[in-house]
């Protein structure tokens, strides 16, 4: 599968497949801001200092539902949560008020996720 930020030569790709025609809809601008901020991220997590463009991209979106909007017909996985996706804009809002800093809760007592030798 071809990929859209080449490591070897520091471009991005911005005609590849996998980005469909997000780089030159109406949204095009912002979201080349956002794609390109997070694939040169230094910060950690990464991309955090991408929030504000990703912020503004989904602005966008919202700006232009006639091109943005989910279509619930062409996906024929929706009821099978094995193949269910994620909208960036829900996987931003999942995470929204959850630290990535806090520990998470430990396996209760009993239940092992690796066999005990």
């Amino acid at each position: 599968m071809e990929e859209a930020f080449d490591p070897a030569t520091g471009q991005i790709n911005w005609d590849c497949p996998c980005l469909g025609s997000m780089a030159y809809g109406p949204c095009g601008m912002q979201f080349r801001e956002a794609f390109s901020c997070f694939v040169f991220s230094e910060q950690e997590p990464k991309g955090i200092d991408c929030v504000e463009k990703f912020k503004a991209m989904q602005d966008c979106f919202r700006q232009h539902p006639e091109v943005y909007a989910e279509d619930d017909d062409d996906d024929d996985d929706d009821d099978d949560p094995d193949h269910a996706t994620e909208s960036p804009e829900t996987a931003v809002l999942a995470t929204e008020g959850t630290s990535l800093d806090t520990p998470q809760e430990s396996t209760p007592t009993g239940v092992h996720s690796e066999p005990s030798p």
